[in-house]
């Protein structure tokens, strides 16, 4: 008996834990995200209660950078096209978070078990990052497109985003599904407000 039980609780584990982490089935709406991973919208609206940073641009981030995906990596470089190499850079998880940053954002908060494959650390980093954008840059939380070229280049490097059109060309579609997010949750946050009612 007491086997069975083993059984059942491994599996349910494994259910419960490869639906945290697995990629949501729409990814182009908001409501039909957090509907299927409700968790993921109390830690983005705890993360814009925190950090300020809006959940719209939070999502934007994600989605452009990872698509969402827990165990992201950038695809390795080929050696004469065809024998697999280094990765170009660091980044990992949902925010795409290099090393670098991801450790001065864990010795900044103090959050030394944060991981990059959690969706929360991941919610928490981007907020924390905003925040330093704002502080250090002066450019407001609410404005998508800027925030996502200091995100993408990195404070030092924001300046010569000009430089670069394909990231231009990034931050724009970030800040347009940014746009599509916020329209989105205006059409289903109280109801996502309502729900934790009946979860907790």
């Amino acid at each position: 008996m007491i086997r069975y039980k083993n059984i059942i609780l491994s599996i349910l584990v494994s259910l419960l834990f490869s639906a945290c982490v697995s990629v949501p089935k729409n990814t182009a709406n908001v409501c039909e995200i957090f509907s299927e991973k409700y968790f993921w919208f109390k830690n983005a609206l705890t993360t814009e209660k925190k950090w300020g940073a809006p959940i719209e641009l939070q999502m934007a981030i994600v989605k452009k950078e990872s698509g969402f995906d827990w165990l992201a990596k950038p695809e390795r470089t080929k050696i004469f096209k065809i024998i697999p190499w280094t990765r170009p850079s660091s980044s990992f998880g949902f925010s795409q978070a290099v090393d670098g940053t991801w450790d001065l954002y864990k010795r900044a908060t103090g959050n030394d078990l944060a991981l990059r494959a959690t969706f929360a650390d991941s919610s928490d980093f981007i907020g924390w990052y905003v925040d330093q954008t704002y502080k250090k840059l002066k450019i407001s939380k609410k404005d998508y497109y800027r925030q996502y070229l200091a995100y993408h280049e990195g404070w030092n490097g924001y300046k010569d985003y000009k430089k670069k059109p394909n990231v231009v060309s990034y931050a724009r579609e970030v800040n347009d599904q940014a746009k599509i997010y916020k329209r989105q949750l205006n059409r289903c946050k109280s109801e996502l407000d309502r729900n934790k009612y009946i979860l907790f």
